[in-house]
């Protein structure tokens, strides 16, 4: 099925400084960095396809319908020696339709992740935007 490439931005808004965080490809980190004091965003190309759904490397899948993009953090995102090694999961599949329309003409969507997690440490597992996806 045909599909148009389009953009989501990912920023965590408040990313342990020293700590490597990357988008997640093929099973590999892609372009780590290193968070110092501000925000850290990620933009990741994925493939809309004519019936909405999410397709291409950085998209990951879960049964028949969740879709979602990881962010690799400390060993995961390959910073050898930290003493973190976690994956965040950041849901796409409900991204709304209103939205998708306006990334099909060009806009990038983001969303604004937490840095840390409840628990103080870095955010893991699945990561719920602070506010809802938005046009950037």
């Amino acid at each position: 099925m045909a599909g148009q490439t389009i953009t989501l931005r990912l920023t965590i808004q408040d990313p342990f400084p020293g700590v490597a965080y990357s988008l997640h490809k093929a099973n590999a980190p892609v372009e780590p960095r290193i968070a110092s004091d501000g925000p850290l965003s990620f933009d990741a190309p994925v493939t809309l396809t004519d019936d909405n759904r999410f397709t291409g490397p950085f998209v990951r899948r879960e049964g028949p319908t969740r879709r979602f993009v990881y962010i690799c953090i400390g060993t995961s995102a390959g910073q050898h020696g930290s003493e973190w090694s976690r994956r965040a999961k950041i849901d796409i599949h409900d991204i709304p339709a209103v939205l998708l329309a306006q990334a099909r003409g060009g806009v990038t969507l983001q969303a604004v992740l937490p840095g840390p997690g409840k628990d103080g440490t870095p955010a893991c597992a699945t990561v719920r935007p602070l506010q809802p996806w938005r046009t950037a």
